[in-house]
Parts: structure tokens; sequence; C-alpha cells
């Protein structure tokens, strides 16, 4: 070897050394038969030359060795999704090499739900089912039905109390190992143990409804109905694939999946219809340290000892006595991982699972502090948090003073304070200025699971005087009021948008009373108001209060602008999509409404058509969101809603005889003190976990056109102005 060549590899070496920070790999362990299994891989490499040399550093639990790498008194170890994603969001570790088992689904596996085929169960309607799990904490049978259903919305938690509300949301399961926990008669109410009779509820082979194919007898023997496995267990267990007494009848035609959708697939179409798709085990290092050259150290390994008659055997723990000893024995290779981010490596669909399910209670504040905006809602909030305490529910709550929504937003953002139930232009305030998100959402209709309304314009049915919603210009306007969302936040942030508005000087009052040849747009404080905003009003029966921002104005509100078209006042009402059903076909019996017929009017749709009144989904202005329960980005929102969830149980209900009422005001001479008095329920965000998908596309590009605007009549507002000018134009509530 040439000097040159020998100075290459020692700088190579050096390089290697410098970017592990030591001359040696730390493996942590977690058991003495692992820590046996390291110390003699570590001699195996040695042996055959691989470096740098590998030394073994025994922890107390996976959890352990995350907190000695962090710290660098270890170097790696090998972890499971659920530990992946605690070491990679609460410790900054890295997966860097993963775990491959078979060449059908690669580096991962599929967890699925899986019914007979002869039930009508969905996913949507697991409640009350019995449930069988492959064991507690176990991924495919525990940690992801579980963490999707929470993170779904459709199971709730209070207080990171997860067994207490998956022993309260089954009919009874088999969950193995939950023999231990304070539930473990709902939980193990349908374990069997062997044969005898003997380890029932064990987290072993005695259980016989323990691991994948344990989990699916449950099934099978019609004992549970669902069960919570991996995507080859039935195929493995039917068709006669299995030499088990109970397995050997069993055909896979007769079980299907349930897929996340609500519909239902056959046991061959799990990569289309699962729960989750899992990760591989992979081995995560410090964020400092290269994965590339760890991969090749292991890689190097696995190419001498993954072969049959090697001295040692990486992917095997039989001589151990074990299983899973270092890696899984059911590994075929070990892969390098190119992201080398634990958010890339789980996937978003297992990231989701586990957001659901990791809630630490020690990480869960003592108190969740509501800010409120008046003496009224301290009055509320102070009997809700005694209320709530009453019944032991958690956290519990204290009440702070904002002086306006956006100081609760500051305090909040500040962590001075927790959460606060905002409407959709503060929702959006609240998550672009100050980056808080949804936790919980309002619903207002006990009969449909729609918890929103639909801004529509709508006009007269008539041939000769058809117009598109691109040929406004010049024609009169019916609005329910100023600052009302689907009368003037959303039509005239809409006509901005899209260029057909174009206020200069930020004068939009003036812009609108320009583009419109005349308007009802009625108004609490009309200084300084257009006149032809007020044209087509009529104030009272008397002709007083003309444009008032209250029912003294006949064209006021919903009903009101319907009025102001329906009487030919106007040519186009700017109204929320229920309005004319409420005031046609004899809904109504008031003079002016009675004769009224729906099939009258039709809507005027964004893309230039014109639709029948019912067809308000597909034709529509924006779908106005529900108000939202906004808290920290940090804050656990499955816990808030676990806590909502529990309370309105008890207090929801106006009737109900806990003494406290959560969505009625009328004790404190006020209306929507904390909760809007028309909400049924507080429901889940499930998906919508940000402002934006909260309050959905059209909403927020109306609220933008309203930001767009041209000021001077020649640039956009500069960012400064935005939010003075949003808070200026958008509506104090919906």
């Amino acid at each position: 070897m040439t000097m040159r060549a020998f100075c290459n590899v020692v700088g190579l070496l050096l390089s290697f050394q410098a970017a592990l920070g030591v001359s040696e790999l730390r493996w942590c362990t977690v058991s003495d038969p692992e820590q046996e299994k390291c110390v003699a891989m570590g001699a195996a490499f040695r042996e055959a030359g691989i470096r740098p040399s590998l030394s073994c550093v025994l922890g107390a639990s996976a959890d352990h060795c995350i907190l000695l790498i962090k710290a660098n008194e270890a170097d790696a170890i090998t972890l499971d999704g659920g530990a992946i994603y605690e070491a990679g969001k609460y410790h900054n570790l890295k997966p860097v090499v993963g775990e491959m088992y078979d060449q059908e689904a690669g580096i991962s596996y599929y967890a699925v739900a899986v019914v007979r085929r002869n039930s009508s169960l969905n996913i949507d309607h697991l409640q009350g089912v019995r449930s069988c799990h492959t064991g507690i904490n176990r991924t495919v049978g525990w940690n992801v039905p579980v963490g999707y259903l929470v993170e779904s919305g459709r199971l709730s938690v209070m207080g990171c109390d997860v067994l207490r509300a998956v022993s309260s949301y089954f009919g009874g399961s088999c969950v193995p190992g939950a023999g231990e926990t304070s539930y473990s008669d709902s939980l193990c109410r349908l374990c069997r143990g062997d044969a005898a009779g003997e380890g029932r509820c064990a987290k072993s082979p005695l259980e016989r409804y323990y691991d994948y194919s344990g989990a699916f007898r449950c099934l099978a023997d019609g004992t549970g109905d669902v069960a919570f496995v991996k995507h080859s267990t039935v195929l493995e267990n039917t068709d006669g694939k299995t030499l088990s007494s109970w397995g050997r009848p069993l055909l896979s035609r007769d079980f299907q999946l349930l897929c996340r959708d609500g519909s239902r697939a056959e046991v061959t179409q799990w990569r289309r219809c699962h729960l989750a798709q899992v990760p591989a085990h992979a081995v995560v290092v410090r964020a400092d340290m290269d994965g590339d050259l760890i991969f090749r150290m292991l890689n190097e390994g696995q190419m001498r000892f993954n072969q049959e008659g090697a001295s040692f055997q990486m992917f095997d723990s039989e001589t151990f006595q074990q299983k899973n000893l270092l890696f899984k024995d059911s590994t075929m290779e070990l892969v390098p991982i190119a992201t080398q981010t634990y958010e890339a490596w789980l996937g978003p669909e297992y990231l989701h699972a586990m957001m659901g399910l990791v809630c630490d209670p020690n990480r869960l504040p003592s108190y969740l502090r509501w800010c409120v905006l008046s003496t009224l809602e301290i009055q509320k909030c102070g009997d809700m948090a005694v209320a709530f305490s009453r019944k032991q529910l958690k956290p519990e709550v204290q009440c702070v003073s904002g002086e306006s929504a956006r100081h609760c937003m500051e305090q909040i953002k500040a962590k001075e304070a927790d959460v606060i139930t905002l409407s959709g232009d503060d929702i959006y305030t609240a998550g672009q200025i100050y980056g808080l998100v949804p936790a919980a959402g309002e619903s207002y209709q006990s009969d449909d699971a729609k918890d929103t309304y639909y801004a529509v314009a709508v006009v007269k049915r008539n041939s000769s005087y058809a117009f598109t919603m691109d040929e406004l210009k010049g024609k009169r306007s019916c609005h329910s009021g100023y600052g009302i969302a689907s009368g003037w936040d959303i039509p005239v942030g809409v006509l901005v948008q899209r260029g057909f508005i174009r206020p200069k000087g930020c004068d939009v009052f003036q812009a609108v009373s320009e583009f419109f040849s005349a308007s009802c747009v009625p108004v609490n404080n009309a200084k300084d108001y257009p006149p032809q905003l007020c044209e087509l009003c009529v104030g009272d029966d008397h002709g007083l209060n003309k444009c008032l921002g209250n029912s003294q104005e006949r064209y006021y509100g919903y009903s009101g602008a319907f009025r102001c078209l329906a009487e030919g006042a106007g040519d186009v009402a700017f109204i929320k999509h229920s309005t004319v059903f409420d005031n046609t076909d004899g809904h109504n019996t008031e003079d002016w409404a009675v004769g009224l017929r729906s099939e009258d009017y039709e809507l005027l749709c964004p893309n230039g058509a014109r639709a029948e009144v019912t067809q308000f989904e597909a034709c529509n202005l924006a779908q106005v969101p529900a108000h939202a329960v906004m808290v920290h980005p940090d804050t656990n929102i499955f816990a808030v809603y676990g806590l909502l969830d529990k309370a309105q149980d008890l207090f929801g209900n106006d009737s109900n005889k806990n003494g406290f009422k959560m969505f009625d005001s009328s004790d404190y001479r006020g209306q929507d003190l904390l909760f809007k008095d028309s909400t049924v329920r507080v429901v889940p965000v499930q998906e919508k976990t940000s402002y934006t998908s909260w309050l959905g596309q059209d909403y927020v590009a109306s609220l933008e056109g309203l930001q767009s605007l041209q000021c001077s009549g020649a640039v956009t507002a500069p960012p400064a102005l935005l939010l003075p000018l949003l808070l200026l134009l958008s509506s104090p509530g919906l």
C-alpha cells in the first residue's frame, strides 16, 4: 500500500469515528438475554474486522435507552413504531436503518380490523361491540386501533386514561396482558385461557386468544365481533393453511375488512383497506450521528452473519432462548433510511394513530385555563369549573379574563391561558397570526351530522331576467346585515377575490355601493355609511328605524333579506341555504310569505351556472364553519376533547339534573356564553387539525378576498394592514 493510499484509509476511519463521536458504537439493550446476544454480536464483528467496534450498554427499558442515547451514554437501539415516535418527537432521535420482513409488504405491514362477512358492522359502529386484540400495547392489536379510534374522534379519552376509555367503549374485550390493570373485568371479559382455563388473559400462548392467530380465533369462535390483527393473519389461518383444529374448517371468504371510509373489503384487499400502514422497526441514533456510516457497518455485518452456517446469526434469537433480540427474528435484511426523520419513516396513517394514543398524564396540565371575555362569562365559567370538579372531570377548569378575543389569543400563545371558543373569522386570526389550532367544534343539529351551513346567493326564477354570478354589477342586492358571514363577509369577500369589486383606498363600503345599483345592508352604526347601502331598506311597519341592524328593520336578518327579494325590492339575496325553505311552501305563515314556493327561486353558482335551491351543497359561496375550541399547538387536543365529551354527557342536555347547563346561557341573562346556545354537542375535529382545514377552502378564500383589497388604487395592502382590515370587515360572530 502506498503512503497516499494508507493516508486515505486513515482519513476515512478518522472521519467515520468523528461522525460517530466515539471509536465504538454503543448498542443499548433492554434485557439480560439481549445483552448476551449483543456481546456475542460485538465479538463476531471484531473477529470479522468490522469497524468501529460494537459495545453493549444494558438499559432498564426502551424508554431508558432513549434517554441514555440522548445523554450520549449510548448510541443506538432498534425500536418499534411507537417508541420511534416518542424518540423522535420528544428526544430528537432519528431512524437510520430499517428492517425488511418480506418482499410483498416490504418495510412495513398493515394493521386491519376483521369482521365476519355476515355481520353488519362498519368502522363507524364499533361502540358496544365485542373486540379481540393481540395483546396490551401490541402495535396492530392495540396501539393502532385504539390510536386510530381516538384520533378520528370515535373514542374520547379523558385525562389520558386510555384503558378506562377503551373498557367503556367496547362491550367486552380480550386484551391479553390487561389482567393487571384496573379495568380487567371489561378488557379480559372475552379471554378464555388454555384448555384447562389456566393463564386467562395472560400475554403469552397460555391465553388461546393471544397474538395474531389468537385474536383471529376469538373472532372465528364467535366470542368477539371484531379482531384487530395484521394483514396476513386471516390468510394464514384459513383455507387449510393452518394445522390447528380450530382453523382447519375456516374459509377466508367468510371474513371481511373494515375500511377507514366506512366501507368493507375482501381480506385480500388490505393494501387499500386498513387502519394504518405500520412501519418496520428501525435503528435510531442521535441527530448528530451519520446514519449512512452506521448502515455500512450493519450491512457488512448482515452480509457475513445472515447466512446459513455462519458463526453468529443477527436475525435469530433461538440460541439465547428468547425472540426478537436486537432485531426482529423475521427480518430478512436491513435497509438504509434515506429521509432519516421519524415522521417520514412512520408515515401519515401511523403518525396520526400515534397522535391519538400517545398521551402522557405527566405532560397534561393540572388545570385547563379557559379565557373568558365578560363578567357573565366569568360567572358561567366559574360554575362550570365547580360542576366539572364535583364530577371529578380532568383536567380541572380555571377561568382567566381576557380584554378581547385577540387578547385571549395572545395569552394562549404565551401559555398564560389554554383555551377559548371562537367564531370563523376569529379562528382565522387565531390560526394565522397566533398559531392556534382547533381541539373541538360545536354541532348545532341533532338530526344531522353537518355542523355548518352554506352561504348562498338566491334569485327569482325568471327566464326573461336571468343573470349569473358574473353579471351582478348594477343589480339590486339584499343582505342579511353588515358583519353577518353569509350576508356580508362571504359575498363581499368572494366578489373582491374574483376581482368584481375593487375598493379604492380600502373603502369597501363605497366600493360595494358603486358595484350594486342599490342595496339593503342593515347596520347598527350608519355613520359614514353610503346611502346606497340603505336605499332598499324599509324600516318597521311605520317606516321608522330604516336600515337599523336589528329586527325593527323588516329586511334585516336571513328572512328579512329573503323578504327583500321576494317582495321585488332586490334582485339577489345573500342568505344561508335553509332560509328559502324556512319561508316558503307554508313554513312561514306571515302575510308576506304566504303563497311563496321554493321552486320559484334559484341559486347563483360561482361557476356561472344556476341551480335548484335544493342543490346548495354543490352551489354555494362558502360553507360557513361552526365555532371551534382553539388551543396552543402544544396542547393535547384529545385530552381537551375527552374532557368536554365526558362533560357534555353530564351537562350537555338542557334538561339534565346535574345543575349546570353547558349550552344554555339563560341562567346568566346572556347569550352564547362559552359556547353557542344552539350547540347540541361538542364534536371532535377529526382530520381538521389546522385552522384552514376547519374553516374550509371557500371560507378562507372569502376572508383572504377581504384582505387583498387594492388600497389607494395601486397595490395590495401591506401585511401590517391586513389584520386590522380583517378585524374591521369580518363578523363578530356567526
